[in-house]
């Protein structure tokens, strides 16, 4: 088994910056991918980053690209996502998520193993 935790969340005013970080504990030997989703209430689970676990390639949603950076950091098992120049609508819960396997970097139906979730909240 694996167990992902995330970290950071907290509230921050429009333009701030928050990092959040997911460690991975357990099996964690086989990772091809781990992913930044977010969800808010009454809304689907949507894709923010992901980044291959081989090689550091990275892949953003557009609605974050230019602001949000994720990297990783093999030797500690851990992922991280830098949030820039953050807005009202970033606020949401955010999940790190871990996938074995090729499939879909933008697909939460892909990934395996998923965080508790942080909370972001963007507010004056």
């Amino acid at each position: 088994q694996v167990q992902l935790v995330e970290s950071g969340g907290g509230l921050v005013l429009p333009g701030g910056s928050l990092r959040l970080s997911c460690t991975a504990s357990g099996r964690t030997w086989g990772t091809y991918a781990m992913g930044w989703f977010r969800q808010t209430p009454g809304k689907e689970r949507e894709f923010v980053a992901a980044i291959k676990w081989s090689g550091g390639k990275t892949y953003y949603a557009n609605s974050v690209k230019g602001r949000f950076t994720i990297s990783r950091d093999n030797a500690k098992n851990t992922v991280s996502l830098q949030m820039n120049s953050l807005k009202p609508e970033d606020t949401a819960v955010y999940y790190c998520a871990r996938r074995v396997t090729s499939g879909s970097n933008y697909s939460p139906t892909d990934y395996d193993y998923w965080g508790q979730g942080t909370q972001v909240t963007v507010s004056a």
